[in-house]
């Protein structure tokens, strides 16, 4: 099981990493995928006879169960905005978002400087 989930993995990298390339072709075989998913679903429920409600009922509980409901929904990043209280993307001023790419370089600059500090500590160590 395990050399078919490698073997599937590693094909999907190949694939994704040919395909982003071409991202109109991508996003087209993307949505084909995602159209021919839900038509199977939809069979399997008309097969199974569930009624609209049934259908519901067994959605809201497979979502529940799983923890995707709410990020399926409504997304991962408009809870953390909202925790946060910050303003949506589209709200953002052009400033607002410059300020803060400026401020995620200067991490990354700073992380970069930390980085290099503790690989030459660790240079200095003895080996183990």
């Amino acid at each position: 099981m395990k050399g078919i989930m490698k073997f599937f993995d590693r094909l999907e990298d190949r694939i994704r990493g040919a395909l982003s390339h071409f991202p109109i072709i991508y996003g087209l075989i993307g949505g084909v995928g995602v159209v021919l998913f839900w038509r199977g679903v939809w069979y399997i429920a008309d097969g199974l006879d569930l009624s609209a409600v049934g259908s519901l009922v067994t959605s809201v509980v497979l979502l529940l169960v799983t923890g995707l409901l709410v990020s399926v929904f409504i997304g991962d990043q408009i809870i953390i905005s909202g925790l946060r209280h910050e303003k949506k993307l589209a709200e953002k001023t052009e400033t607002e978002v410059e300020e803060e790419s400026g401020a995620l370089a200067n991490v990354k600059k700073e992380l970069k400087v930390i980085s290099d500090k503790l690989e030459k500590i660790e240079q200095r160590l003895p080996p183990r």
